[in-house]
């Protein structure tokens, strides 16, 4: 089977389809989405947009996403860490999948992003076969391996790395040769949203994690310290959006409608909500960062 087809296909005699779609969570690819409309659009800015490297950089980006997914419910599963989970399905935690087939799954997706990259490499610059490479060995260390660095609170440091600052600028490097200012702030703002969401789940998860051995951030801070960290991510890009609307071009003000979309995120974090009662909160976090994102990146192209 291809690499494609192993990435999102019925790869059990027990898990259904609907399961692995569940699995594959695909509330989470806004924030795989998100870097490569704004490091398009930053590439649009220094009118160097290139349709089908910008198409290129989205497979690899939804890939990993989907690999990452995989490859944690893969590596949790096995550790026992999602026996009582209070999130969305875990193929491998519920028993639905085998972890050999949540282990495929997983390098099926991570082998697609490497067949993108690879095109992407040839084309634009052969040491971000080195950039591809990093990213998915922090996709599968995450939780994976002997030591994963996503126990010991180090989860948002990547996530703002791979899918923020690297991801981003990755994007408008490959089309335009180069990395603008407007790529670095947008590329900021998208790491602080992406690990927004992943602050939100992590919240969701403290009880649970932390009877498993998790140390999450969230988990270190606690989880009032990690609710304000988690409205001072999404303020930090807003603000962000000035300073591009000063240093760059006010068409990024468009960004600012995307704000009302995270009211209600936001004001469900703050005041304490626990639980399955958080699990919207994802999904809305990372609605918005898409529209954020779409409206940036429209910004950028009309500048």
């Amino acid at each position: 089977m291809s690499a494609a087809g192993r990435c999102l296909a019925h790869s059990s005699d027990v898990a259904t389809p609907a399961q692995w779609l569940e699995g594959a969570r695909l509330r989470t690819l806004p924030a795989s989405i998100a870097p490569v409309l704004v490091g398009s659009g930053a590439a649009a800015a220094a009118s160097s947009f290139v349709g089908w490297k910008a198409l290129l950089a989205l497979i690899v980006a939804l890939a990993l996403q989907v690999g990452t997914n995989y490859a944690n419910d893969y590596s949790d599963g096995i550790r026992g860490t999602d026996a009582e989970r209070v999130g969305p399905l875990r193929l491998v935690g519920s028993g639905a999948a085998s972890p050999a087939a949540v282990k495929a799954a997983a390098f099926g997706c991570f082998g697609l992003a490497a067949a993108a990259g690879l095109v992407l490499a040839l084309t634009s610059a052969w040491w971000l076969l080195l950039v591809g490479a990093a990213a998915i060995a922090a996709a599968w260390f995450y939780t994976g391996g002997s030591r994963p660095y996503g126990y010991r609170a180090l989860g948002e440091v990547s996530v703002f790395v791979f899918f923020g600052l690297v991801a981003v600028t990755g994007t408008a490097y490959v089309q335009a040769g180069a990395v603008n200012w407007p790529a670095i702030a947008g590329a900021i703002a998208i790491g602080a949203l992406t690990c927004a969401i992943l602050v939100a789940n992590n919240v969701r998860d403290i009880p649970t994690d932390a009877k498993a051995g998790k140390r999450t951030l969230a988990v270190v801070m606690g989880d009032r310290n990690s609710r304000l960290f988690y409205a001072a991510l999404v303020a930090v890009a807003y603000l962000l959006v000035l300073v591009l609307a000063v240093t760059s071009t006010p068409w990024t003000l468009l960004a600012l409608g995307s704000l009302p979309l995270f009211v209600t995120p936001v004001r469900r974090m703050l005041r304490g909500e626990t639980g399955l009662a958080l699990v919207p909160v994802l999904k809305l976090t990372g609605l918005a960062e898409l529209a954020y994102a779409a409206l940036l990146g429209l910004g950028l192209v009309l500048s």
